[in-house]
């Protein structure tokens, strides 16, 4: 792929980078939000972020309770923007992704909600818009959870390969 193609498609298709993540005051990470081990990039849970990488507490609550599907699957595609910024912020560049290994999607949910694939599909449908068949593939975990940090709706980690 060309220098900066990634960010390109993501614009083409009306996808922006948020800003890297603010957290709100008073909290502390105590860990890197992508950490990289050789040609690894190992990206910690993230949740949906506005533009200016503030979070997106509207979009927090309890999947099934407080938010629909529809409202879940737009914080599953704004925590996945939301990773595509972390990564490229730490790589330089999207370009440099050569696969996606595995991710991992969990949705605070009720214990009814039954429908965590179509939230974490967002994921997927970005990753696979934007990067090549082959480096787009990925393993995928979806699972509800009785709950998630600071209440958030949808967390999303992952594993991603680079050169």
């Amino acid at each position: 792929m060309s220098n900066d193609a990634v960010a390109k498609k993501l614009a083409a298709k009306g996808f922006t980078l948020p800003a890297p993540i603010q957290l709100p005051a008073g909290v502390v990470a105590k860990f890197p939000f992508v950490r990289v081990i050789g040609n690894r990039a190992l990206v910690s849970g993230h949740g949906p972020l506005n533009a200016d990488g503030t979070l997106a507490t509207d979009l927090f609550g309890k999947v099934g309770q407080d938010l629909n599907l529809e409202q879940a699957t737009e914080a599953a595609l704004l925590t996945s923007l939301a990773i595509l910024s972390s990564l490229k912020a730490e790589l330089g560049s999207l370009d440099r992704i050569t696969a996606f290994g595995r991710v991992m999607g969990m949705v605070n949910c009720t214990p009814d909600f039954t429908q965590h694939t179509p939230v974490l599909d967002a994921f997927s449908s970005l990753v696979n818009q934007v990067f090549p068949t082959d480096v787009a593939a990925h393993s995928r975990a979806a699972v509800g959870m009785a709950s998630l940090p600071m209440g958030m709706s949808v967390e999303i980690e992952a594993e991603v390969y680079f050169e």
